[in-house]
């Protein structure tokens, strides 16, 4: 497989990813996450939250709840890289989260395991959207 094949299968992975964060579709976040699958979000006063696959999914399952159906689908992909089993994401999302609008910044981790990309860790960094519009 090229290069190019990789970076388009794991864009096609995060779009899938976002779709299923955004619909509550907890099978298809079960699918992309990895099962050793880590995140770490940090905000602008430096409050850290770490949470395993199990606690994120639950985590995102109630933020998504509590979002009134708000379409949180925007992204603008900074980088895509592959090589061999291993992929990065670098991507900047606008969404609303405890019914404040945020941006997001992610750097997303990947690799191609049971022929799949999965991810294995996400970093965040959430800020507030002084914008106050989710698209």
């Amino acid at each position: 497989m090229t290069n190019d094949a990789k970076t388009r299968e794991i864009r096609e992975t995060i779009d899938s990813l976002i779709t299923a964060g955004t619909t509550a579709d907890l099978n298809g976040l079960n699918a992309i996450y990895h099962d050793d699958m880590k995140t770490h979000m940090i905000d602008t006063d430096g409050n850290l939250a770490q949470a395993d696959k199990p606690a994120f999914i639950a985590m995102l399952k109630e933020l998504i709840e509590g979002s009134a159906g708000i379409d949180n689908t925007w992204a603008e992909y900074n980088a895509i890289e592959a090589e061999g089993e291993k992929g990065h994401v670098l991507i900047t999302r606008k969404v609303t989260l405890g019914g404040e609008a945020r941006i997001l910044v992610l750097s997303i981790d990947l690799v191609f395991e049971d022929a799949r990309w999965q991810v294995v860790r996400e970093v965040i960094f959430s800020r507030p959207n002084s914008e106050l519009t989710v698209h």
